[in-house]
């Protein structure tokens, strides 16, 4: 790794010149071109009636759908890139409304493709897929075919994904570019200072109490000047969805979240059972905590509040050689990849204006490369997300070789890599703390996420589902909407604290994803499945580094019950492997309370 490291990352790599790259626009002619004549094929092609020869044509469709799928992904990617980087970028938008344009004519172009599966028989589908090159995509293939039985006519389903470009999609860039024009006006050093979203989340956390009681009335009155905007996206996008789904016949509105992440309902239901059996102790911990902030109970700005030098800042460079060293006592393999993420500036953490807010990972897959977004404040949490992030990252890296399907993991797997790199980080410096005072930091710190993870996602995954529910009956008003968020606030913390989030809803970019709905829940499942994946690490040491890579290969081309039963032997329909889960965050309030009373 280099001696200083720069905190912006390097996307000429890939199209040289940003939003005016000549090379990124030759690569959508091309790319459209392609589509075009992939939409050619597929009309003039017929559902095979036998395996070998006869079927060549529909292997070859399904070469050239992968092909196009990583053209799309890597130009997807570079999009959302400009678009992350600087929202001042007018251009960007643009190349992005393309973008889902083709995306849009290639999934409408796939749901024809789907009437060749569901076209042929069930005695020859099972002879394709038995053998190569169809055998490597089984899974996924297999995925299509089902779904696509559930859907409308492939013209339906196509005049859908062509509707979603501007009724749909159209809202998710709305609300894009109202966070990019936020803006809050903090003093510092007497001086006025306009601050970005992604700048202003991260004043949130400051150890100053008063301060950060100031800045979170700031906060929420910024968002509170944007919800009309962010209501009227909201409502369009819900709105969108409930009427695709009313056309499909579908009435569950976890119908589709379920199928994406491709879980059972039984399997989320009995997550939650677990959880909510188990938030006696951490209310326990949030009443404990209060008294060491010296307040009758916490406010929703104190949950993240640090405690002692958790507030501390962390250098860049200092926060990168933490990760490298504590990824490398798991995983040599994984340390190499986060070193060549850094020092081939795959990471853009840069603190400036214009940045939009929060953290992502998003690949190249044809230039085999992924590439990280995020704000980098100095914090613990920032060190923590930035852990997170190149978790993902790793994920994608032990899986460039594996065909463009086979890579399709879901949003819940893929939260598991992530949450797996933090836990790796955390736990680490617990056990390295140098006494009781910096373990008590340290753990406080562990247990912020899994009151993140159990009680701020659930109040997000109940929100939503309530959303839903009314917006059924038709708008709902923005007042409306802050009025949901604090009712499912206080149920997922029990209503244990002093004061509530109403503008969550506008705050948070989730909500607001048209690429996945319910972009909640996917995070506590992959918090408690890496803790489980954690424990087997531990127990098995340096030899389960192999079986942790074969795993995560596994993640396209399984359901997170086959994932589960096949490489850690668990039911995951059952509550004891959730129980065992939770219960690694539980000793961790235990250990925590017993180190704070031994210091009274």
């Amino acid at each position: 790794m280099t001696n200083k490291l720069a905190q912006t990352w390097d996307l000429d790599r890939f199209f040289p010149g940003s939003s005016d790259s000549p090379q990124l626009a030759a690569w959508l002619d091309e790319l459209e071109r392609e589509i075009a004549g992939f939409q050619s094929r597929v009309a003039e092609s017929a559902a095979p009636s036998s395996a070998g020869e006869a079927a060549r044509p529909l292997v070859e469709l399904v070469e050239q759908l992968q092909r196009i799928l990583k053209q799309l992904r890597e130009a997807d990617s570079f999009v959302s890139c400009l678009l992350a980087d600087n929202q001042k970028d007018r251009k960007a938008p643009v190349l992005s409304g393309r973008v889902k344009t083709l995306y849009a004519d290639f999934q409408s172009t796939l749901t024809r493709f789907d009437q060749l599966l569901t076209g042929t028989a069930d005695d020859v589908w099972a002879e394709l897929l038995a053998e190569e090159p169809l055998r490597a995509v089984a899974f996924p293939l297999a995925e299509r075919r089902a779904l696509a039985k559930e859907k409308l006519a492939p013209e339906l389903e196509a005049l859908i994904n062509d509707l979603a470009v501007d009724g749909y999609h159209g809202w998710g860039d709305l609300y894009n570019t109202t966070v990019g024009q936020f803006r809050m006006v903090v003093e510092e050093n007497g001086e006025p200072v306009e601050l970005s979203a992604g700048q202003a989340f991260n004043k949130l956390h400051t150890a100053d109490r008063s301060e950060r009681e100031r800045l979170f009335g700031l906060w929420e009155a910024a968002w509170a000047d944007k919800a009309d905007f962010c209501a009227e996206a909201l409502n369009h996008l819900g709105g969108f969805r409930l009427q695709t789904y009313k056309a499909r016949g579908w009435s569950d509105v976890h119908k589709e979240p379920l199928a994406i992440n491709r879980m059972e309902a039984r399997t989320l239901a009995v997550m939650w059972e677990v959880i909510e059996r188990s938030k006696p102790m951490l209310v326990r911990y949030l009443q404990r905590k209060a008294q060491l902030l010296g307040v009758e109970r916490l406010a929703w700005f104190d949950v993240d509040a640090p405690l002692g030098d958790a507030s501390r800042k962390i250098d860049y460079d200092e926060g990168a050689a933490l990760i490298i060293e504590q990824f490398r006592r798991f995983s040599p393999r994984m340390a190499d990849f986060a070193v060549r993420a850094f020092d081939n500036r795959w990471i853009e953490a840069e603190d400036r204006p214009g940045k939009r807010p929060g953290g992502f990972c998003t690949s190249f897959p044809v230039a085999g490369e992924t590439r990280i977004f995020m704000t980098y404040g100095g914090t613990a949490d920032n060190v923590a997300t930035l852990a997170h992030e190149l978790g993902h990252g790793y994920h994608q890296d032990v899986m460039n070789d594996m065909p463009a399907l086979a890579q399709e993991y879901a949003m819940n797997v893929a939260e598991t890599a992530s949450t797996f790199a933090e836990m790796i980080l955390a736990d680490a410096a617990v056990r390295g703390a140098a006494d009781d005072e910096e373990r008590i930091v340290l753990l406080e710190d562990k247990i912020q996420r899994a009151v993140a993870f159990f009680m701020n996602i659930h109040a997000r995954f109940i929100f939503e589902t309530n959303f839903y529910a009314e917006r059924g009956r038709g708008l709902v008003s923005a007042e409306r909407l802050s009025e949901l968020m604090v009712d499912a606030q206080k149920l997922a913390f029990c209503d244990a604290l002093s004061s509530y989030h109403p503008h969550f809803w506008a705050a948070k970019l989730h909500f607001y994803a048209t690429e996945v709905p319910f972009y909640n829940f996917p995070y506590t499942f992959g918090y408690l499945f890496s803790a489980g994946i954690y424990a087997r690490a531990l127990q098995e040491g340096p030899g389960f580094e192999q079986k942790y890579v074969d795993l995560l290969r596994d993640t396209g081309s399984m359901t997170v019950e086959e994932l589960a039963l096949k490489h850690l032997g668990v039911d995951v329909t059952l509550p004891d492997f959730w129980q065992s889960g939770v219960d690694m965050a539980l000793a961790d309030i235990e250990l925590f309370l017993q180190l704070i009373e031994s210091k009274v």
